[in-house]
This record gives structure tokens, C-alpha cells and sequence, in this order.
């Protein structure tokens, strides 16, 4: 697929003669790369004064500049581009604005994320550069969510994802390449291959001549070309380019590029021999240019030397400027986390009441949902051909086509990256992890993506995704397939958590997440899918955040969530009228219902009983504990108490299970002896 206009004639044992059609392209591309690796230059010299301007670490791409330059010439304006962590070349090559990303980098208030990104993790909404990523591979599964997008919008966009050569050993990228290659989507994955994995060698981590062939495996078409010579790279790249637009699907390119510095700012470097490092000098791309044009005629060797000294200037001078450019604002730092307004309008559906399971007011609420947005989708493991292993998602590829409802391969990042590249492009993804214990393979993306996004641009775009999944215990359920993950979801900042302890909030929950404007997970509970229900449908979508008082009391307040809910009610319906309990079901964990809480508190006699399913140690319930303590403090009557899971992992048998989960008796006996100690041994 290689293909170039090159001649092959050279001058004695010189660089190659570049034809004549080529001229101009290769001057401009010749200052490119010069201004980029002034750019850099200036960069690791900010970053190695006493104190340095740029503080932390940074990876710089000099002796890669060359491929994100010869592969932007070949790509539409309007093609997307998503870097490692090493992507300043990149982002100037896209077009961004210089002195905007070297005050990022220099963590300036007139940065591209106003100095909430840094070096490694810039992003330019608006703009065709998606963003650097600093988790390595995973802005690949990201790209085939901007790919989804864009057959959404049949476009006819390419997006192209750099990844480093270590990347290929990370499942991410595996995964990325087996839903592109499923899904035909028009991505092409580039490997900036620089003979090291970081601090190792790549020869030792790798049994393959050319990275490029692991795209056979996934049916993905591959090369392996010079990065050094940006005319190969152009005509490589709009090869690529031409077949993803015909929709013949991705692309992998494998870049050979030297690594002129370390691994970052502050390597030394002890680990590499100096036969490598004379070797990668030799294969340096702008001196390399730079002779092919004195050597072709198209420039003189002084006019050479003056073009890469006119890019220093420029950069020297930019880098004055940015320099005086203000801090950010301590008073801002807090900001943006999730967005402060209302839902996305939606249209408001006639209200009617029908009896159903939980599950099935899963169903209808993702069928509603479909209805009202176009942008929204729907995917996931066995979603759609199927409608899920549990039914919530049955039908709806039927009635609303296989290009808004459809399958996923069995690939967790995948899934996630992929709904978050999406969002990002103007869709709305519902996707489903079919197990909450299986998020672990590919919580990355919800931690360090989604939960992201909305802070380091400043509130300027988010990752809108829902993502629904199940949890918690049922006879026979192993401990890969039981486990309570809330509290650990509820700690990312900037991510909205739910759970369902009903069928009218199954519905309601989920109908309310697909109409915010950030990333929202909702947590079903397995056991309760066949529980039925009358369920209130239609109306106007209930604001997030909002805790349910679902008995009231003088005496003792329960505060619980997600499945103990219910045992709660019961057990306080078993106390009889003779102790009058609240139950509290909080529904969201982030954001919190501090209010309800504290009102529920001040009004039920101040003796507390926290719930839940969860083991106990780091278990949500100690934040709630925590609350009350700073916030109600001069309310209550006795210590907060708590009712957990054992710090067990959780069984498989029905009998071991039930003497460890709390049930409704259990929750009714912590409440009589709360009641009945005193204050002082409560």
C-alpha cells in the first residue's frame, strides 16, 4: 500500500532525489519539521532549568516529526487526529495554535486547557485534534467511538491514533483493532515505532520482524514505511485514507522512526549504548530533508541552514510571549468537574402508569430514548441480535435498526473508549458492561477518559455516556460475578453514580441519565429484574442527584441504596407500629442528596442506621457516616451505626451468601439495639 512519487536516483551515496512535482511539499514540510523540533528544543530547555518553567515530565518527538507532518498533507482538514502522550508534533501539525500549546505546556492560564493538561494530555475542542492521551494505547479504542460518529454522520472522516511501538503489547490497542475491524470503521492506526518501549528495548519485548504484522490477525491491512521521509509517509497516508473512505474499513501503518532524546525530560539515558544512539543520529529527518533538498537543487545548503534558524527565531520569540502569559486562578481550580445546569431538554411524553418488571422499565426507558434522541445509541455484549443476556435491551435492534442497537465484540476498553470517542463526537451512547465485576478490565476509561474531560477543557465539552450494568449477589453467583463496586465509582470525580432499587427507578434513573451532559452510570440490581411493579411513565425527567424518602419515622432513620433498599422497608414494616424507623434511599451516590440526608436526620430522632450491600471496609456507607458527623453533628442522639457485607469475597452458595449479606431480619435487629443502648455505648 506504500506508494510514492519518488525517484530513485541518488548522488553518490547520498539521500534520495525528490521529484519535481514534490518541490513544494517538501520545503514546507522541511519547515514544519524544523519549527516542530524548535518547539521541543525549547521545551526541554523550560523544562531542565532550576526551578523549570515546565514542571513535571514531558515526552517530546524529535526524530518523529516527520509522520504526524507528511500524514496531516495527506488527510482531509476536516480528519481527525488522536496522539500518545509524545504529541506535540501533532497538534502543530493539525493546525493548532502554537503559543496555545506551549502555554499548556507551560501550565499558563492561556493554554489550550488553561494549564489543567500539561504536556501529556491536552485537548483542543472544536478543533480535528481529538487529543493527546498519556495512558498508553488508549486513545485507539477512543477513535473508534469518533469513527462510530462519523459513519453516523456519513461524513466521509478518517480518524487517525498514534500509538508508540510498546503500545502493541496493551489490550487496549488489541481491542481497538478487533471493533474497528468488526465494525469497518474508517480509522487508521499508526505505530510511531522508535526502537524503544520507553526504557526498553522493543527487539526484547517482540518476536516479530515488523509490528505491522499483527494487523493480519484482525484482517486489517498493514505496512511498514520510513518515517523518516515525509513524502512516503503523504502517499502512504492518503493510500489509507482513500480505502477507509470506501469503506473498506482500518488501516495499521507502522512508522520507523529514530529516537533522537530520551524518554522523557529527564532521562539519561544509561540504559542505551552509544552505537544506538549514533545510529538514530544518522537517521535524524531534518538533516536528512534537508541534504535531499541541497542535493536535488531545490535549495542551497545556506538557505537550508537559514530556514531551520528562521524556525528557532520564531518559536524564541513565541515562547517570550507565552512566558508572560498569567497563571491560572486558584479560585478556578475547582470548577468544571460536572456541568452545574439542567438536563438536555427532552420531549415531554404523556404520563401513563403501567405494571411491569424491572427489567422491562430498563427496556422502556432505552426504547423511549431512542425515540426522543436520534444521536443516541445503544450497544454492547450480546445487545443487540440477542437483547441482552437478561432481555433489557430485547427488541430494540428490530425496531430501531442494527446502525442504533447492535453488538460489540467481548472487549470491555473497546466499549467504553469507543462510547466516550463517540460522545465526544455528538452522539449519545447507552452502553452496557453485562457484569459489573467485568468494568475492572477497562475501568481506565471511565477514571482517566470519561471522568476527564469536562475538567481539562474547561468545561467546554464532556463525555455524555451512560453506562448501564448489574451487581451484587444471587444464589449460585461466583465472586467474579457478585461484588458491590459502587463506592469505588462514587470516588471519581466527575462521574455521576446511580442505583436502581426499583422498577419505577430503573426507569426513571436511566431516562434521566441519558438526557445529562456527563458521564453517568447506572447500577441495576440482578436480583431485583423480575420484581413487578407499577411504574409511572412519561412526564417531565426527574433532576439528577435526588434522594427518596421512602418511609418516615420519629425514631431511627436507615439510610441505604441499590438492593437493600427494599430489605430495609421490610424490616422496618416488620418492626411494627410500635418503633417508628425512616428508610432513606439515597439512589445517587454523586452527586449526594446531602440535604435529604440531613433533613431525614434532624426529623427521625437522630439515631442513624447505615446499609449496604458492600463489603464494609472502604465501603460507601463510611462516607455517609462521615456526613452526619460534619453535618449533623448537634442531631444526633447516638453514633452513627453500620450494617455491611463481612470483608468477604462473596460465595457462590445460596446458604453461605445468606450469612453474610445483611437481610431484613439482620437490619431489624441493629435497629432495636441502637434503640435500645444508650448514647453512651451506641
Amino acid at each position: 500500500m506504500i506508494g510514492s512519487r519518488e525517484t530513485p536516483l541518488r548522488r553518490g551515496n547520498g539521500p534520495r532525489l525528490i521529484c519535481a512535482q514534490d518541490r513544494d511539499f517538501s520545503v514546507q514540510a522541511y519547515s514544519h519539521i524544523a519549527f516542530i523540533r524548535s518547539f521541543e528544543a525549547k521545551v526541554l530547555e523550560l523544562s531542565q532549568g532550576i526551578p523549570p518553567v515546565v514542571a513535571g515530565s514531558t515526552h517530546l518527538c524529535a526524530g518523529q516529526e516527520a509522520v504526524p507532518v507528511g500524514a496531516i498533507a495527506a488527510l482531509r482538514e476536516d480528519d481527525q487526529i488522536i496522539s500518545t502522550y509524545r504529541g506535540h508534533g501533532w497538534a502543530l501539525a493539525s493546525g493548532l495554535d502554537p503559543a496555545a500549546v506551549m502555554a499548556e505546556i507551560c501550565h499558563r492560564a492561556t493554554g489550550l486547557n488553561g494549564g489543567r493538561a500539561g504536556s501529556a494530555y491536552f485537548m483542543a475542542p472544536g478543533t480535528r485534534f481529538i487529543g493527546e492521551n498519556s495512558i498508553v494505547g488508549a486513545g485507539t479504542t477512543i477513535a473508534c467511538g469518533v469513527a462510530l460518529a462519523n459513519l453516523s454522520a456519513s461524513n466521509g472522516r478518517v480518524v487517525a491514533v498514534s500509538v508508540g511501538d510498546g503500545a502493541m503489547n496493551q489490550g487496549s490497542v488489541h481491542e481497538a483493532m478487533a471493533f474497528a475491524a468488526a465494525k469497518a470503521l474508517p480509522v487508521i492506526f499508526v505505530i510511531e515505532n522508535n526502537g524503544w518501549s520507553e526504557l526498553t528495548a522493543t527487539g526484547d519485548m517482540f518476536r516479530i520482524e515488523r509490528l505491522a504484522q499483527r494487523g493480519s490477525a484482525y484482517g486489517v491491512p498493514s505496512a511498514t514505511i520510513s518515517g523518516v521521509d515525509p513524502i512516503a509517509v503523504r502517499d502512504s497516508f492518503r493510500l489509507a485514507a482513500d480505502r477507509c473512505r470506501a469503506g473498506a474499513g482500518p488501516v495499521l501503518i507502522e512508522c520507523r522512526v529514530p529516537r533522537l532524546w530520551g524518554h522523557y525530560n529527564r532521562d539519561v539515558e544509561q540504559y542505551r549504548s552509544g552505537e544506538d544512539r549514533q545510529k538514530a543520529t544518522a537517521q535524524d529527518p531534518l538533516v536528512i530533508l534537508g541534504q535531499r533538498l541541497v542535493d536535488t537543487g531545490f535549495l542551497t545548503a545556506d538557505e537550508v541552514a537559514a530556514e531551520a534558524e528562521r524556525q528557532r527565531g520564531l518559536v524564541g520569540t513565541m515562547a517570550e510571549s507565552v512566558l508572560q502569559a498569567p497563571l491560572p486562578q486558584a479560585e478556578d481550580a475547582a470548577s468544571h468537574v460536572t456541568a452545574p445546569g439542567a438536563p438536555v431538554r427532552r420531549p415531554e411524553r404523556p404520563a401513563r402508569t403501567e405494571s411491569m418488571t424491572y427489567v422491562a422499565a430498563v427496556n422502556t426507558a432505552l426504547r423511549e430514548t431512542l425515540e426522543d434522541d436520534p444521536a443516541t445509541v445503544v450497544y454492547g455484549e450480546d445487545v443487540g441480535k440477542a437483547g441482552g443476556i437478561f432481555g433489557a435491551s430485547r427488541y430494540l435492534q428490530r425496531d430501531f435498526g442494527a446502525a442504533r442497537v447492535f453488538d460489540a465484540p467481548i472487549a470491555e476498553n473497546a466499549i467504553l473508549g469507543s462510547a466516550i470517542g463517540a460522545a465526544l463526537s455528538g452522539l449519545k451512547p447507552i452502553v452496557e458492561i453485562m457484569w459489573a465485576d467485568f468494568v475492572f478490565v477497562a475501568i481506565d476509561q471511565l477514571i482517566n477518559q470519561a471522568a476527564n474531560i469536562r475538567y481539562v477543557t474547561q468545561g467546554r465539552c464532556s463525555a455524555p455516556i451512560v453506562v448501564r450494568m448489574q451487581q451484587g449477589a444471587t444464589p449460585g453467583s461466583c465472586p467474579q460475578h457478585s461484588q458491590s463496586i459502587e463506592a469505588l465509582l462514587a470516588h471519581i470525580p466527575g462521574l455521576k453514580v446511580a442505583l436502581a432499587a426499583t422498577p419505577q427507578d430503573a426507569y426513571s434513573l436511566l431516562r434521566s441519565a441519558a438526557a445529562d451532559p456527563d458521564p453517568c452510570v447506572i447500577i441495576e440490581a440482578r436480583s431485583l429484574y423480575q420484581m413487578r411493579a407499577d411504574v409511572r411513565l412519561g412526564g417531565k425527567l426527574e433532576p439528577v442527584g435526588v434522594a427518596r424518602l421512602c418511609r418516615a419515622g420519629s425514631e431511627a432513620l436507615i439510610i441505604t441504596w441499590g438492593a437493600m433498599v427494599n430489605r430495609a422497608i421490610e424490616a422496618s414494616d416488620a418492626l411494627g407500629p410500635d418503633i417508628s424507623v425512616s428508610v432513606l434511599d439515597l439512589r445517587w451516590l454523586s452527586p449526594l442528596d446531602d440535604a435529604a440526608i440531613q433533613q431525614a436526620v434532624a426529623s427521625s430522632g437522630g439515631r442513624v442506621l447505615v446499609v449496604h450491600e458492600a463489603v464494609r471496609t472502604g465501603g460507601f456507607g463510611a462516607e455517609i457516616m462521615a456526613r452526619i458527623q460534619e453535618c449533623c453533628g448537634s442531631s444526633l442522639r447516638a453514633p452513627v451505626r453500620r450494617l455491611a457485607t463481612p470483608d468477604v469475597r462473596i460465595p457462590a452458595s445460596p446458604a453461605l451468601q445468606a450469612a453474610l449479606i445483611p437481610d431484613s431480619i439482620a437490619i431489624a435487629a441493629a435497629v432495636r439495639s441502637m434503640l435500645t443502648s444508650s448514647p453512651a455505648t451506641a
